[in-house]
């Protein structure tokens, strides 16, 4: 495509890639993450198939034999980073693999990835090839999450760290660290030394999240006594959006592959997923979607980001999806346009807010992504359309940051976005709606 946009997000994409995978982002990302790696190939799909295959590839190496897939891939050393392999000790699970993983996960986004790279490929013979490969492992690992992350078998996974949400300091989890203490914990991080400090979480914050490690790493990465005995056991809107999403997804790819048994299995697993996200985790108060605390069973009411990617996964009703979109038109996310960009990814209108500050208020553009998809398919095509321009505005001014300013004010005396430069899933989710004409 010749636009500069467009070749500036192929570059950046060209140079994080590292022999069959690609990183977040030079220094503070080094190794191959889960859920960015799906992003990822939708960015590679328009660029070179081939790559995108072997990003999927890659990150399935790291897949442990009972189905659990890790959210980082240690493929190669790097001392730019914290935690790295040392701190999660995955090995003290008699399911680790052979290669160096974490020991919690990511978002599941693998599942409806595939059916992009399905429905974007013109060589469906060879497409059809690459997912009779992997189509398996992705529903091992669908399969993994519902037998051993819903306890109490209503079709919700929970999630029991607070980076296996992808938000990792969002407000909401300010509720779970009030529950339990943590003793002092030396953290040699890395991430505050590469970037402005005053953006990311505080050690604080991060004492618990090292903490939670070191109690699975206790259970030796057990899901029986995670269940019994995590203090952050946590069904998130977001978490449960991109696997009945992926679910969708994996039924109509199985039934092109004649998969028979798994897509009558993937049915029955969403047809009981969607009631309970309507039931259990809608607030029809709030207009949105919430996260239900599992541990202390209560909701915690707040919405961020995450409250509208059920959108994209087709799980609100006509009702509950207008409630959804009115807080973007006109309600607490402010998508009148007179004060900010959409989408912040925390409620703005709450004394957590905070513009800044990685997942406590900045705009995501892998969410932003993930509601212009679910705007369209409700047909809010004025609300998606508001999306999409705010986004490629925000990266056609800076360049592909990891985050970015909401406030339109701020914006007006910022030269750079927040985070790590040369994002690669910026860049990947750039290219994909500056190309993806299915959509307008």
């Amino acid at each position: 495509m010749d636009n500069p946009l467009f070749q500036n997000a192929a570059k950046v994409l060209d140079n994080n890639w590292k022999q069959g995978f690609t990183i977040p982002c030079e220094g503070l990302y080094p190794f191959q993450w889960n859920w960015d790696s799906g992003f990822i190939a939708l960015g590679w799909m328009h660029l070179n198939l081939s790559r995108a295959k072997e990003e999927i590839r890659s990150l399935l190496k790291g897949q442990w034999p009972n189905g659990f897939l890790p959210h980082i891939i240690f493929h190669n050393p790097s001392d730019t980073y914290y935690p790295g392999p040392e701190v999660y000790k995955a090995s003290l699970s008699r399911y680790s693999p052979e290669i160096l993983t974490s020991g919690i996960t990511q978002p599941p986004v693998l599942g409806f990835v595939l059916e992009e790279l399905y429905n974007n490929a013109k060589n469906k013979k060879d497409i059809l090839k690459f997912l009779e490969e992997v189509y398996d492992a992705v529903f091992k690992n669908h399969h993994y999450f519902y037998t051993n992350r819903d306890p109490q078998n209503e079709g919700l996974v929970y999630i029991c760290h607070n980076w296996e949400a992808g938000t990792d300091n969002t407000p909401v989890w300010d509720d779970i660290w009030a529950t339990f203490k943590v003793p002092e914990y030396d953290l040699p991080r890395r991430d505050t030394q590469l970037i402005d400090a005053s953006h990311r979480p505080t050690n604080k914050e991060y004492a618990y999240y090292i903490h939670l490690v070191e109690l699975f790493k206790e259970w030796k990465y057990d899901d029986a006594l995670i269940a019994e005995r995590s203090p952050f056991l946590i069904q998130d809107p977001l978490f449960n959006s991109m696997l009945i999403a992926s679910n969708h997804s994996l039924i109509r790819l199985g039934e092109k592959m004649g998969r028979t048994e798994a897509v009558v299995q993937l049915k029955h697993w969403n047809e009981r997923a969607i009631a309970a996200m309507n039931n259990k985790l809608f607030d029809d108060r709030l207009g949105g979607y919430v996260y239900y605390d599992l541990r202390n069973e209560r909701p915690l009411r707040y919405l961020s980001s995450s409250s509208f990617t059920p959108l994209f996964a087709g799980i609100p009703t006509q009702e509950q999806a207008e409630k959804l979109c009115a807080n973007l038109k006109n309600g607490r996310f402010d998508g009148s346009q007179k004060e900010r960009y959409l989408c912040a990814s925390f409620d703005p209108t709450s004394d957590r807010y905070n513009s800044e500050k990685y997942w406590r208020g900045p705009i995501w553009i892998n969410l932003n992504w993930l509601m212009y998809r679910g705007l369209i398919k409700y047909d809010f095509l004025d609300v998606a359309e508001t999306i999409k321009r705010d986004t490629l505005l925000l990266v056609q001014k800076y360049g592909f940051y990891e985050y970015f300013e909401p406030s339109k004010e701020k914006n007006k005396l910022l030269k750079t976005g927040y985070g790590g430069a040369n994002f690669s899933w910026s860049a990947a989710l750039t290219i994909d709606l500056l190309t993806n004409t299915k959509y307008p």
